[in-house]
């Protein structure tokens, strides 16, 4: 049985006089019940969300933050490209930025985290 921990996590930012909150719930899932699973992270304070470029992360214990993609006004771009069959993200609405992770395994063991800026 394989459980894939994903923390809820708030951050906030200060862009100029904005304050930008990013949400995300916890999450976990159990290798067997679910071969796809997505999380949403919510973003507050973006004043043009369709712009920003939202990354997203995962982190194993004992080691650094990896960058897995990020989504902007462009699309998805890959931190490695063998990764799109694995990962994928979408905006959704003007606050709602979801990743899927697809077909899990043990090497998806982690905590994922979504991050925010602009280019």
């Amino acid at each position: 049985m394989l459980l894939l921990p994903l923390l809820a996590l708030a951050a906030a930012w200060s862009h100029g006089q904005a304050r930008v909150l990013l949400k995300q719930r916890q999450v976990s899932i159990t290798r067997g019940h679910k071969t796809t699973t997505s999380m949403d992270c919510i973003a507050e304070g973006i004043p043009d969300f369709q712009s920003a470029y939202i990354h997203w992360y995962r982190q194993v214990p004992s080691k650094a933050p990896e960058w897995i993609l990020y989504i902007g006004p462009s699309g998805v771009s890959y931190h490695d490209n063998s990764y799109s069959n694995k990962y994928s993200s979408v905006k959704k609405g003007t606050n709602i930025c979801t990743f899927t992770i697809s077909d899990i395994s043990s090497n998806d063991e982690g905590t994922y985290y979504c991050a925010w800026w602009y280019f």
